[in-house]
């Protein structure tokens, strides 16, 4: 029921997924919601689907405390309570962001060794992709967060994008180590004696430059660096399609530049950390994103990825 454009695009991204890739499907929600959603695609009751009743739901802009008190039977929290109890592999959601992790840590705490999760995101750089964490789970962050998060992305970028020794950098305002806020420089002084490929710091200009395969930050400043990629993509994307629109011969490049920075082709964030599958979509994720969340949810769910990255942790003796 999240999302700004739910249930329609959900249903729609869900009955896709079902569809196309044979994923058996549960839609948490105001059941009969719904079932008038999946009435405009024909043929799905013969699809993997499956209705969870959860008549209450978060709103977008709510604070998540105040609403999954208010909302026992929030959408977000049976969702995940279906994950914890084995009745689902995995919990994908485009709602409230802070509600979906809250209601994640409620239902399954965290791994050992992990005091804060993280949202990992894939994107894309001029090399090959990379992992940038945290996207947005924790406003405010302490330097052994951030040194949590990079043994985390390192792990997510080797178990999930299959490089085997990640480079693991800090996004600071400078490369000297001496460079940034108290939080920057102890969570560099960390990263630095723990058992990754830590790199040092790089800028906010080199995050795209494939320098790095891992990108550290706190959750408030990664957040805005995406919703400012995310903003600089769409303006770059409306006016090379302006100044293309009369040269039908030459869209061909433009239209990969489109795809590879699409973010619906990422499906969305992992968020790591707890015990637990989650994958957040973005707020205006479409069908194509939440078909592609639900396919990294069921290969991340078939890889048995949380209990790889829980032993991984334990191998790591993370303090």
């Amino acid at each position: 029921m999240g999302g700004d454009d739910a249930p329609g695009a959900i249903v729609e991204g869900a009955v896709a997924a079902a569809r196309q890739l044979g994923v058996p499907v549960t839609l948490v929600g105001a059941e009969a919601t719904l079932r008038a959603a999946l009435e405009s695609h024909p043929g799905w009751r013969q699809l993997p689907l499956d209705i969870v009743d959860a008549p209450e739901a978060v709103g977008m802009a709510e604070a998540p405390v105040a609403a999954l008190r208010r909302c026992p039977r929030a959408s977000i929290r049976v969702a995940a309570e279906l994950v914890a109890h084995d009745r689902a592999g995995a919990v994908v959601s485009a709602g409230n962001t802070g509600a979906t992790v809250m209601a994640a840590h409620q239902a399954f705490g965290m791994l050992p060794g992990v005091d804060r999760p993280a949202l990992a995101t894939v994107i894309p750089t001029r090399g090959r992709p990379a992992v940038f964490l945290d996207a947005g789970a924790n406003a405010e962050c302490r330097p052994q967060h951030l040194l949590q998060f990079g043994i985390m992305g390192a792990m997510h970028a080797r178990l999930a994008l299959g490089i085997e020794r990640p480079r693991v950098a800090l996004l600071s305002i400078g490369e000297e180590e001496t460079k940034g806020n108290d939080l920057t420089r102890e969570a560099h002084r960390l990263l630095k004696a723990a058992p990754i490929n830590f790199i040092g710091n790089i800028e906010g200009r080199e995050i795209y430059s494939g320098d790095a395969d891992v990108v550290v930050c706190d959750g408030f400043t990664g957040n805005i660096v995406l919703k400012t990629s995310e903003g600089l993509v769409e303006v770059v994307d409306a006016i090379l399609g302006e100044a293309l629109r009369d040269a039908p011969a030459s869209r061909e490049p433009f239209e990969q530049f489109r795809r590879r920075m699409d973010y619906s082709e990422y499906g969305g964030a992992l968020l790591l950390g707890v015990a637990g599958l989650v994958i957040v979509g973005h707020g205006r994720s479409s069908p194509t994103a939440v078909q592609n969340a639900i396919r990294m949810a069921a290969r991340y769910a078939s890889d048995d990825f949380v209990s790889r990255v829980e032993r991984e942790i334990a191998a790591a003796t993370v303090s």
